[in-house]
């Protein structure tokens, strides 16, 4: 039975990370950002594949090591090997984790790290930034559509949007496939993520709307091929030039409801954002106050709008 809860969104995390006392030298990584701010909107799950294998605390650090192909986890002295129980755990671990919609890995550690982690070459002894953590590894071929990011990586603002509303997307498909999956669910939902679809690549979201209008009698087949192009869609990060594209779309809706005075300054704080003179939260801020003084519904309920809480404040800074 699945620990899914549509009330909570659930995230894996590095237990390091959240101040645990879980690394080689008995220490942490803790990530103020995750402990401070992500924790106001995610319910932590936290996991630390070294300990969990029943390595100590402390212990004898491990590397990943390149013999001849094959990947192994070694202690860095080659007092003992590691490969087959980390695996297994990953596996396991990973299968059980399908209740969560997102996940924070370590960067550079040989079973957390997502990329760039140091793979040693086992008969030169030199090293190249190349391996990936064999826990995130196999979380990501588990579930290769679950938001992953790193914790250094968070402090870039365009990886920290894109991951968060990636995260707060996956919980709201799953949230929709919890409560029944329909046809009617699915144009319900597409319409709903429209012009963040739009934002984030049109081209895909263009592939979207037309799975959407040409339904097979497979709806499970078409649930799956929709999350699949949605969540790629995602990945790709929103630009300032699609960005615009939706703001003047959005921008239509109240071509023949504003006064000149309002349609000038909708349409400045637009070409300011454009020029990078603005930030994304002054149309969007004027575009929600314009929601409500004059109704529109389709609008109104776009994602776009709000794809995460505002107290994030993910938008002030780009």
């Amino acid at each position: 039975m699945s620990l899914f809860n549509p009330e909570q969104i659930q995230i894996g995390i590095s237990a390091c990370l959240l101040g645990e006392q879980v690394r080689f030298d008995g220490g942490h990584k803790q990530s103020r950002y995750c402990l401070d701010e992500l924790s106001r909107v995610f319910h932590y799950r936290p996991v630390c594949p070294e300990v969990a294998i029943g390595l100590g605390i402390p212990r004898k650090t491990i590397r990943l090591v390149n013999q001849q192909g094959d990947i192994r986890v070694k202690a860095t002295d080659n007092s003992f090997d590691v490969t087959d129980q980390l695996a297994d755990f990953s596996a396991r671990q990973a299968q059980a984790m399908d209740f969560i919609s997102g996940y924070i890995v370590c960067a550079k550690s040989p079973s957390c790290g997502m990329e760039r982690v140091k793979l040693y070459d086992s008969e030169t002894g030199y090293s190249e930034k190349a391996g990936v953590g064999l826990f995130t590894q196999t979380l990501m071929k588990t579930w290769p559509l679950l938001p992953v990011e790193e914790d250094g990586r968070l402090h870039d603002l365009v990886l920290r949007e894109n991951f968060i509303t990636r995260v707060f997307a996956y919980h709201d498909w799953k949230t929709l496939v919890s409560q029944g999956l329909s046809r009617q669910a699915m144009v319900t939902f597409h319409t709903r993520y429209k012009y963040l679809l739009m934002a984030h690549h049109q081209e895909k979201y263009r592939q979207l709307g037309r799975l959407i209008a040409n339904f097979s009698e497979d709806l499970q087949a078409d649930a799956d091929a929709y999350f699949t192009l949605f969540m790629q869609t995602l990945m790709h990060p929103a630009t300032r030039r699609n960005h615009t594209n939706v703001l003047q779309h959005l921008q239509g809706f109240f071509s023949d409801r504003l006064n000149s005075r309002q349609k000038q300054e909708l349409a400045d704080s637009i070409h300011k954002y454009r020029e990078g003179l603005l930030p994304l939260l002054v149309p969007i801020t004027l575009i929600r106050h314009y929601l409500n003084e004059f109704e529109q519904p389709f609008v109104d309920q776009q994602v776009y709008l709000n794809p995460h809480p505002e107290e994030l404040k993910l938008r002030y800074g780009y």
